[in-house]
């Protein structure tokens, strides 16, 4: 790369001159710019030139004097633009491998060209030149811009300088070594790491050599052999069998018996053999730690010769050093060789101590593992993990996950020694130390592509893996999952991972692999029974939805139907912080439920599915809360029309859900009279119980609204509540839920003296009674509060007896109600003694559920209402009610309490009854007055008043 020195034609015109300069700048510039090595040091250099360029290309235009200065700075110019491009072209064109190792040389040169270029410029005489100030400032600033220029290599170039520097100095380098060291070369010139790649390339690196030697740089071609000797470790580079036979003749020239050290090896103070040979200035070799010590120690004269010793002198002995490596190294491979055979002894202790050995000299030094291979070791070592020994199978799992870093060919072979890869299978399944070492050998294994293909197919192999991940052993279940990401590039372990409930792989290609893929994946997971959904999570799914035109209908429905099957998984969760949570945000789920307008009835049904699902769920409060929050309910009464059965239905339980709790005004907003029509007609006709259930449970969760209560008259709800009470045979697998929702319906129809009459008619309060007997706790509940409110017209309703006149005593007596004076019915009056409901009501009393007890006593109370408390009581007493209404003394529940406290104060107004039942009411009361709210407390004092027990100037008074 010598320098060329181009004489300038004179008889050319200046302004001609610097035209051609410019344009062999430009030239310069654009092949500096194609180049790949050292592309930032020759993007700034041709940076320089282009401005260089701009500023020349600006003077041509002026009339300049043809000075000696003028002429040199063209010829530096035109002499270094060559130069440059020279250098470009070489950098584009030679071989990689050289360039990288040259790279000092190549930053120097280009650096010298811009140092070279600026001081070309600055001879450049612009003052008697017109040119402007901002031109002439332009071409001063980047004149010592140029000159003051430095170029460095890369940071990983000198890494991998100084790795070779050393690597040579010390003559002590192995495979693995020579492996990453061409790794690194291969990673900062752009080579691929192929194995064909780097073999073509380093073949090429060997002809520059030759041509190094051809121009008879003797220096830079030592230094290149050297360098070519230490790739040439490398796998890449040389041939298996190549290392085998070079290995083969080593071994058998060498012989089988291991050779005595020499005097000379060992340490005259320490009398060990020596690792770190130093030479004193006596003369005299130690061992460097040992002579370091002598000296720290104080003493001043050589342990041999005792003369003075200059301690600032310790020089490596590396002669000596090299022989006693030699040594160690002759000694080690005939101890590689001896241990074979021992493996393969019958003594197990035998068997560990070789092999104890064995790992011993391949953590020594990697080369050591490299003859363990070419000595045909990985066939003895994979039988041994057949054996029944742990101890001897642990000890050989570690041995191959040494052998297993070393090479993609060492992978190779042990995955094709017979029965490997099944026995290191089972070993996953033992113990959990013999288990790691099993987990970590496959990973390394599966590196390589052509074993990694081969570990799914192991019977087995996939559902201990998965079984790993949910190790309490951190480490395992880490390399558990790096092995299942490595084996899921097959299509068939991504199948069997999710049939393990493992899932993430499968996700990931139902969202991002072809369509058959896709398809497949979709069918896999809409097969398998989602009993561990905790590990399935739904961002992939729902973007294959949203893609209209990527996915095929086929795969959206499948798609659907899995988020739905997820969804339904998670009602069973218990209510943790970790629960499962499908959609995140408030915009995800308004963007989920927008697709129900518009897809069809398959995926509208699982999307229904998947909101009910989630509103079930322990989040279900928050989800319910949103959906009402973006107007779900007005799409919903819109698909209770739907002409599609299945969707209506699903339409009418997500519907039927949101109106359980939330803002009546939403409902107000959206639900008018043809919703109401509607839900009854689907009462009437359907033929779906669920759906009939979902029906009735939104009538029943309507607010209580006139206008509701109208059109629900008007549209016969009561007959058709009354059809759901009595024909039970239609109803019958639901009929709990369909009840429950239809009696809560009903008290709406029981505040009104008119609706109370149609219920009545309707032969509805036998039903209520018969509920009270065998209903559940809320049918209970809500067939006390309908007697209630119809017991509270019964005394306006209840006919006057006659008075008797003169012939009376001739006619049959008339019996009155022992209640309300009068005669009574049930479609009458709707008396709850004529319905027998006494007895029932007064055995819900000692009920667990507040809410039934509460219901209760409120209608028994209405016995005791106004002037019916003398009789009302009466009967009470009677029916054994008193006793058990003064148990509620001791309710759980603070408002049963206050009624009961006000019911008893009633009561006890009665001299009868106070004689009869406050001694038994006492203590309880004066319970109340210590812990009850302040108007119990004050009401409990007055009936105590009552009782004598307290004066009405009380302080809880």
């Amino acid at each position: 790369m010598a320098r060329e020195v181009i004489v300038n034609a004179s008889v050319v015109s200046v302004s001609e001159l610097l035209s051609h300069t410019v344009v062999a700048i430009f030239d310069t510039v654009h092949a500096a710019k194609e180049v790949l090595i050292q592309k930032d040091n020759f993007k700034k250099f041709s940076t320089y030139l282009e401005k260089t360029a701009y500023f020349l290309k600006d003077l041509s235009g002026f009339n300049l004097d043809d000075s000696d200065n003028l002429n040199n700075a063209v010829e530096i110019l035109n002499c270094e633009t060559k130069v440059a491009k020279r250098l470009a072209f070489e950098c584009s064109n030679r071989n990689k491998i050289y360039l990288l190792l040259n790279c000092r040389k190549i930053v120097k040169h280009l650096e010298a060209s811009t140092k070279e270029i600026g001081r070309a410029l600055s001879l450049l005489s612009l003052a008697s030149v017109d040119v402007s100030f901002g031109v002439s400032d332009g071409i001063s600033k980047l004149c010592r811009k140029m000159q003051d220029a430095e170029y460095r290599a890369a940071v990983l170039e000198e890494e991998i300088l100084g790795k070779i520097e050393s690597a040579i100095k010390d003559g002590n380098v192995d495979q693995s070594y020579a492996n990453n060291l061409l790794a690194s070369i291969a990673e900062a010139v752009g080579i691929s790491g192929e194995r064909s790649a780097l073999k073509r390339e380093f073949e090429e690196f060997k002809n520059e050599i030759e041509n190094v030697k051809l121009r008879k740089d003797m220096a830079e071609a030592i230094q290149m052999d050297r360098i070519s000797s230490l790739l040439g470790k490398a796998d890449a580079t040389t041939s298996y069998e190549d290392r085998e036979r070079e290995y083969l003749e080593k071994r058998n020239f060498l012989g089988r018996q291991t050779l005595e050290p020499l005097h000379s090896f060992f340490c005259p103070i320490t009398q060990d053999v020596m690792a770190d040979p130093v030479e004193t200035s006596s003369g005299k070799t130690y061992e460097r730690s040992a002579i370091e010590k002598w000296i720290t120690e104080g003493q001043k004269v050589c342990p041999l010769t005792f003369t003075t010793l200059d301690t600032s002198v310790l020089r490596p002995n590396i002669t000596l050093r090299r022989s006693i490596e030699e040594w160690k190294e002759r000694n080690n491979l005939v101890a590689i060789v001896s241990i074979k055979q021992k493996l393969q002894s019958n003594d197990d202790q035998e068997v560990l101590q070789s092999l104890g050995q064995l790992h011993d000299l391949m953590a020594e030094r990697e080369m050591h593992q490299e003859w363990v291979m070419l000595e045909g070791y990985v066939p003895v070592l994979t039988g041994l993990l057949g054996t029944k020994n742990r101890e001897i199978r642990t000890h050989t799992l570690s041995i191959l996950c040494i052998l297993a870093k070393g090479s993609d060919h060492n992978k190779e072979k042990i995955a094709e020694a017979d029965h490997a890869l099944e026995f290191i299978v089972r070993s996953l399944a033992r113990q959990i130390g013999e288990s790691k070492l099993a987990l970590q050998l496959l990973l390394e294994v599966s590196k390589n592509n052509a074993v990694r293909d081969l570990i799914g197919n192991i019977q087995a192999c996939i559902f201990l893996l998965v079984t790993t991940l949910n190790s309490e052993e951190t480490e395992a279940a880490r390399d558990a999952e790096e092995l299942l990401e490595n084996l899921s590039s097959l299509d068939e372990n991504v199948i069997q991972m999710a049939k393990a409930n493992y899932f993430k792989p499968l996700l990931r290609l139902l969202s991002s692999g072809p369509e058959n893929v896709r398809l497949t994946m979709a069918a896999t997971l809409a097969e398998i029974d989602l009993t561990d959904h905790k590990k399935v999570q739904g961002g992939p799914l729902f973007e294959i939805l949203y893609r209209h035109s990527l996915s095929s209908p086929r795969l959206r429905e499948q798609v659907a139907a899995i988020i739905m099957n997820l969804a339904m998984a998670t009602t069973c969760q218990e209510a943790n912080p970790e629960q499962i949570s499908l959609l995140e945000s408030e915009e995800d789920i308004f963007k989920f439920f927008c697709l129900i307008s518009l897809t069809g009835p398959e995926i509208q049904k699982s999307i229904l599915l998947t909101f009910l699902a989630m509103c079930q769920s322990p989040s279900g409060v928050e989800i319910r809360a949103e959906l009402r929050q973006f107007s779900a309910v007005q799409v919903l009464v819109q698909l209770c029309e739907h002409d599609h059965s299945t969707v209506r239905a699903n339409a009418m339980k997500l519907f039927c859900c949101l109106t359980e709790d939330g803002d009546n005004t939403i409902i107000l907003e959206h639900v008018g009279q043809r919703c109401i029509e509607t839900l009854l007609e689907v009462i009437k006709e359907s033929t779906d119980v669920e759906e009939i259930a979902a029906a009735m449970g939104i009538i029943s969760n309507l607010p209580d609204d006139p206008n509701i209560t109208l059109w629900l008259v008007d549209s016969e709800a009561v007959q058709v509540i009354s059809t759901c009470l009595t024909d039970g045979s239609r109803n019958a697998s639901h009929r709990k839920q369909i009840t429950e929702n239809a009696i809560k319906t009903l008290c709406r129809f029981t505040e009104n003296l008119e609706w109370q009459k149609r219920v009545a008619m309707a032969g509805i309060i036998p039903e209520l009674v018969q509920l009270l007997v065998s209903g559940t706790a809320l049918m209970k509940q809500s067939a006390a509060i309908s007697l209630k409110q119809l017991s509270e017209s019964s005394s306006s309703l209840s006919c006057p007896v006659k008075k008797r006149g003169l012939f009376s005593c001739f006619a049959a007596p008339v019996r009155s109600c022992p209640v309300h004076l009068g005669i009574c019915t049930v479609e009458s009056s709707f008396c709850i003694l004529e319905a027998n409901a006494l007895e029932p009501l007064v055995r819900m009393l000692g009920e667990d559920d507040p809410g039934v007890c509460e219901a209760s006593l409120d209608a028994l109370l209405t016995l005791i209402d106004g002037e019916k408390l003398q009789s009302g009581s009466k009967v009470l007493a009677e029916a054994n009610a008193i006793v058990q209404i003064m148990k509620l003394l001791s309710s759980s529940s603070a408002r049963v309490q206050e009624k009961t406290v006000g019911a008893l104060e009633r009561i006890f107004r009665i001299v009868e009854f106070k004689q009869k039942y406050g001694n038994s009411a006492k203590m309880s009361l004066v319970d109340i007055t210590q812990r009850g709210s302040s108007s119990m407390k004050s009401q409990a004092a007055k009936i105590l008043a009552q009782l004598n027990v307290l004066n009405e100037q009380s302080t809880y008074f």
